[in-house]
């Protein structure tokens, strides 16, 4: 390879260009993209549903929240935002109503028809995925499950950010980083668009330290997920894509560093069962 090609990078166990790579994990994602959610439900039993809870829960936004999702295409850390917030404010104005026991049933009335139509307060989420499949099929999501208010979907790339510095309370990326072809550069993005105070989230695989479960692990990523992949979305190539990419993903300590490299501040993770995933969090002071 000449020098122009630029730096070698990892596709799974293969070594590639930075521009192949590139390319490959974007065919990967207009490949699976209308399987997506079937597949996460088939190569992790399900669990995903629960980790993204955990991701939000973590995150207890409160109404005025301005979330980036990064890699978000499909809406589903978006969608649960939406829910959270919604059940925040439905709380609060209980709360609100309850305190005031002699209002008539006619400002009762206005003030739940008032806020019911403002259910998010000011909260928005904004989905920016570089996969225009991955979007279309997180909008067709939205339009069916019913999702309007507050949610906007950005085509981006997560190394240069279509968005100015400062402006996000939260940014979270979730089962995205390890596809972004340069790590350094997406860390550096999400300390710039997070506003001073803001919060970055990242949930990913990460590594299991058991060696049993190891082992247990790596038989079922091998040998079974790619085999789900033939079945259910007759692509054998790109969950063995998937997985590889899972095993050269940085254990948690080394993500961690490179989070404070980026300027983060009280850097820290929780492993999911027993770290198969890991959630990463840290502050912009």
């Amino acid at each position: 390879r000449g020098l122009a090609a630029g730096p070698e990078m990892h596709f799974g166990f293969q070594t590639v260009t930075e521009e192949e790579r590139r390319e490959k994990i974007y065919h990967v994602f207009e490949t699976v993209a209308k399987k997506y959610d079937v597949m996460n439900d088939s190569m992790t039993l399900g669990i995903h549903r629960v980790w993204k809870d955990i991701l939000i829960h973590k995150m207890n936004p409160c109404p005025e929240t301005l979330l980036l999702d990064v890699a978000g295409g499909t809406g589903d850390i978006a969608f649960r935002f939406i829910n959270y917030v919604r059940s925040v404010r439905q709380r609060q104005l209980q709360k609100k109503l309850k305190h005031h026991q002699n209002l008539s049933w006619q400002e009762i009335f206005e003030s739940y028809q008032k806020d019911k139509f403002n259910s998010l307060g000011d909260s928005q989420v904004v989905v920016c995925d570089i996969n225009r499949e991955m979007l279309k099929v997180g909008k067709q999501k939205a339009q069916h499950l019913g999702y309007s208010e507050g949610l906007s979907w950005v085509l981006g790339n997560a190394e240069e950010l279509p968005f100015d510095d400062n402006k996000f309370d939260v940014y979270t990326i979730a089962f995205g980083i390890r596809n972004v072809t340069r790590i350094d550069l997406a860390l550096q993005e999400a300390y710039r668009v997070l506003k001073p105070g803001g919060r970055f989230l990242c949930l990913e695989f990460s590594h299991v330290s058991n060696p049993l479960l190891s082992r247990l692990y790596d038989l079922y990523s091998f040998q079974v997920i790619p085999v789900l992949g033939e079945v259910i979305a007759g692509d054998w190539k790109s969950y063995q894509y998937l997985v590889e990419s899972i095993r050269q993903f940085p254990p948690q300590e080394e993500l961690k560093a490179m989070i404070e490299d980026a300027g983060f501040f009280k850097v820290d993770y929780d492993n999911l069962n027993f770290g198969i995933v890991a959630i990463h969090s840290g502050f912009k002071l």
